[in-house]
């Protein structure tokens, strides 16, 4: 059920320890799929804009997704998304952008969790 899912997000929101603020809209499109998008607030200032497209009918399914993630004063730090732009990458269509929009590598399709990892590893524990 996409409720659980929704509830397992907001569990590792809860648990990250450098997470100050969020705003998300879960909205749900049928019990086993659902949208979500909108913005995680870090302790530095960062944010981490999340949009995915879930399905839970058959384990979870990201069908769509973006994690972009940018510094306090909204430069570019990574996305990750699964745009079909680089066809060229072994992981394509998902990938990496580091830094700037151009600069993009082969990346696995990661999930929140481990967005937020990469994130809280890069800033400093207070």
């Amino acid at each position: 059920m996409i409720k659980d899912y929704y509830s397992s997000l907001l569990g590792i929101i809860a648990r990250a320890r450098s997470v100050r603020l969020y705003e998300l809209q879960l909205d749900e499109r049928e019990p086993d799929a659902g949208f979500i998008r909108g913005d995680i607030y870090f302790a530095d200032g960062s944010r981490l804009h999340v949009r995915e497209f879930v399905n839970t009918e058959f384990g979870i399914e990201r069908v769509s997704y973006a994690y972009h993630y940018q510094s306090e004063d909204g430069a570019l730090v990574f996305r990750y998304d699964d745009t079909a732009h680089f066809p060229d990458l072994s992981t394509f269509p998902h990938h990496k952008h580091v830094n700037r929009e151009e600069n993009v590598i082969a990346a696995a399709p990661p999930d929140l969790a481990s967005v937020i990892a990469e994130i809280e590893a890069r800033i400093p524990i207070p």
